[in-house]
Order: structure tokens, then sequence, then C-alpha cells
């Protein structure tokens, strides 16, 4: 594959898609819906030959569920792309203006960023949300999945590039890197006379690659260590259930929880009910203080070296007893607190100090982590949920797709 002409026509593509319609972009989104159900069969297909070449090759049952697609994820998968048709436009959409002294009216302008490399794992689901937010914002795309879900993903941008001929866009507005050679991202991360900014969605090897190699900006996402902080004023009985939906409703995403950590003086109470409930489900990682709570429960290790550290996208779960909310918040910052992270209080208090002290992308008082979503959040789909301070923050929906523009209008002013 010629990386620098994909580049080439992903660029002309984003000169085109700047200036479509919201009525043509929206056309064009209504079409890849109702296409991805009329193909569900092409598509499951595709994805059951995936499945099997995972499962041959010893993918672990978590990998296996995030490649998965049957017809209630592809009808959910449709719909956020319909969903994203109701979100308004922000293309276009002035974020402030004001009249100077000399008469010229100034006003900044959102605009599309014009070429958006994706580079992802074994997320077919995420093909879909990216073409959707990229078309919805006027930005071209070059995407790159993981190979485990190369037949799902080929027949997913088949689906799209029909649509986009359809409704009399450039097919090139979304193409697809087929080949899973290394060496084709490391071109892609050079692409910067075509591309714009470069988004990874993956662990932290694929971030790091990324930080190290690009010429293009990178926004960082996708991974981090959750914490749920329980503190001594928490409903027990109520934690519990936010904690297990937190762990167990979709281990192998982002925003699924990867450490408890419960206050000392209610702890032996609390972890011992918490194990009772997810005993036939989840495995359990203990510092010294918990693991002596846990005696006798099985699926229970004592933690190592580096298990903090650890984004298990998995059914294990790190337990730690603290002293008070300020080891909590001090084991956080050190062990990667900058995805999702959580708080169960009835201590006003002691939220408003977590919330402010936690450097997260996403806090949560009471709630679960799995909350960190673009459609949670009712942005639509999400590209990305980045997790650095500059630019976008958290689940990158619509506006976080687009940069601006300062527009001047004046009477013939000949001089500043």
């Amino acid at each position: 594959m010629d990386l620098t002409l994909m580049g080439q026509a992903a660029k002309q593509a984003s000169y085109t898609l700047a200036t479509a319609s919201t009525a043509q972009k929206n056309q064009a989104l209504k079409i890849i819906a109702d296409e991805l159900e009329a193909n569900a069969e092409t598509i499951l297909a595709a994805n059951a030959k995936d499945i099997e070449l995972g499962r041959s090759a010893g993918l672990g049952e978590a990998l296996l569920d995030r490649l998965m697609l049957n017809q209630d994820r592809l009808k959910g998968i449709a719909d956020d792309v319909r969903n994203v048709i109701n979100l308004n436009d922000p293309v276009g959409s002035e974020l402030d203006s004001k009249v100077l002294e000399n008469g010229m009216s100034l006003s900044r302008r959102r605009v599309p960023l014009g070429v958006v490399g994706v580079i992802y794992e074994a997320r077919p689901n995420v093909t879909i949300d990216i073409a959707a937010l990229c078309l919805k914002t006027g930005n071209a795309s070059i995407l790159r999945g993981g190979k485990e879900t190369f037949f799902s993903n080929m027949e997913l941008v088949k689906v799209i590039q029909s649509a986009l001929a359809k409704a009399d866009l450039p097919a090139s507005s979304v193409q697809y890197i087929e080949k899973p050679d290394r060496e084709l991202v490391s071109q892609l991360l050079k692409l910067d006379d075509y591309v714009d900014m470069i988004i990874p969605r993956g662990g932290a090897g694929l971030h790091k690659m990324c930080k190290e190699n690009s010429t293009i900006p990178v926004i960082i996402g996708g991974f981090g260590i959750s914490h749920i902080f329980v503190d001594e004023t928490a409903d027990i009985e109520r934690s519990i259930d936010v904690v297990e939906n937190s762990k167990v409703q979709r281990p192998s995403a982002c925003n699924s929880l990867d450490t408890l950590l419960v206050h000392e003086n209610i702890a032996a109470e609390f972890i011992a009910n918490f194990a009772k409930r997810v005993a036939e489900k989840v495995n359990l990682v203990a510092e010294p203080k918990a693991l002596a709570l846990l005696e006798g429960v099985e699926g229970v290790r004592a933690a190592q070296d580096g298990d903090f550290d650890t984004e298990w996208l998995s059914f294990t779960l790190g337990v730690k007893v603290v002293a008070d909310i300020d080891e909590a918040i001090e084991h956080m910052r050190i062990h990667n607190a900058s995805h999702s992270d959580a708080i169960m209080t009835n201590s006003l208090v002691n939220a408003e100090r977590f919330i402010n002290s936690v450097g997260s992308a996403a806090v949560y008082v009471n709630a679960s982590t799995r909350f960190t979503d673009g459609a949670q959040f009712g942005l639509g789909a999400e590209v990305a949920v980045s997790t650095q301070k500059l630019h976008a923050r958290g689940p990158m929906g619509l506006e976080e797709l687009t940069s601006y523009k300062w527009v001047g209008k004046a009477d013939y002013l000949p001089r500043p």
C-alpha cells in the first residue's frame, strides 16, 4: 500500500468535506446506518471469521468479547450513527464574537481539523464510530485497525464507502490500511504533510510508540488505571452495587474498574460482602491488608510488583485497604489515575476534596466508572477518551474533532 497516495486522497477529500452541507453529511450517515442493518448477514459472517481465527490464536475471552459482533450490537452501532445525525453540527458555529474599536467584527468559527489518522485494536465498532464522527465534522479519516478484526473491518469499510458514493461524497473520505504490517503504522505517523492529528486507541505500548515516533500531534487516550475509593461514610450495599457494575458489566472496556481502594474503618465488612457478591465472576489481587481479610476466599492472590499499574481489561481486580482519603489519592497519583475514577461517600467534604485532587479526565461521586462514554455523555459516539490535558479531554465527540479560525469582517480597513 502507498500511504502517501492515501494521504493525498484523504487531504483532497477533506477539502470537499469542509464545505459539505450538514444535510449532505447527515444523508451519508443515514445511508451508513441503513446499510449496516441491510448488510448484517455479511458483516456478521466476516466477524465470525475473526472470532474463529482469534480463538484459534489463543485470544482470551475478554478480548474475544471486545471484537465480537452480533445482531444486537450491530443494531446498537447503527443506532449510534443515527444519534450522530440528530446532534448539532459544530462546523461553522461561532465560539464568540466582538466588535473592535476600529469597527472590525471579529469572531472565532469552528472548522474541521482536516485529516484524522486513528490506530486502534480489536474493536470493530470503533471503525463506524470514527467514520461517523469524522464525517459529521467534515474530517477525512485514515483508519488502521488490529489484525484481529481484519475481516469485520473490511466489510464495514465497504459499507461506509458505498454510502459515501451514494451521498455524492468522496469514497476516500474514509480509508482503511488493509495490511497489518507495523511498518505501515510507522509511515502513517510520519505523514504530516497530509494528516493533521493521530488518535491511538489501545494499550500503553501503542500510545508510547505513537508519542515517540509521530511527527503529527497525537491525542493520548483510552488508557489509564481506573479506581474506586470507598470511604468510611459510604453506604456499603449501594457502593457494592456500583463497584460490581464498574468491574463486571463489560470488563474489556477501558472505563472498567481496575483497582478498588477501601477505607480501613469499613474494610472488613465491605471487602467480605463484596468478595461474596463477585465470587463466581472476579479474581481478586490483594495487597497484604486486604489479603488478610480475604483468607479462605477462592480466586484471590497476593499482589505483585506492577499489579496496581495494570489495566486488567478482564475479570481481575486489584484491592487495597487505605488509612484515609489522602492515602487513596496518593495511591492514584502514583498508579496512573488519568482515565475514570470514583469515590463512594456520603461526605460532601470528601466528595469535593476527591473531585479537586484527582487528576483524571472523568471523576465521579457515587457513580460507576462505566459512564465515561460519548453516548452516555450525550455526545453521540466517541472517537476516543482523551486522558491528556491539551485540546480535548474525556470522551471526544463532535466539538473535539474541530479547531477554529479567526474571522474578521470590516469596511475596507487599510491598516491595523
